[in-house]
């Protein structure tokens, strides 16, 4: 009986304590949505609030993006 020993130069994949909705995945789409939102409040002709609030939602989309696409896999 041979036991095979798993490679030690195989990384061992990390285990992260971030909570899943924290990793980066799933927070940089949150991130393009609000960009995506803050674009479609920009172009519409409708409400001039919306209008209004457009730059800071694209900007806050912006920054998000940044932050996140520091954080664990």
């Amino acid at each position: 009986m041979s036991t095979t020993q798993p490679s030690s130069s195989v990384p061992a994949e990390r285990i992260s304590n971030w909570p899943r909705y924290l990793r980066r995945n799933t927070m940089e789409l949150v991130a393009c949505g609000v960009i995506g939102l803050g674009l479609f409040m920009l172009l519409q002709p409708f409400a001039l609030f919306l209008y209004t609030w457009s730059f800071l939602t694209m900007l806050g989309g912006t920054v998000m993006f940044m932050v996140v696409s520091k954080f664990p896999e």
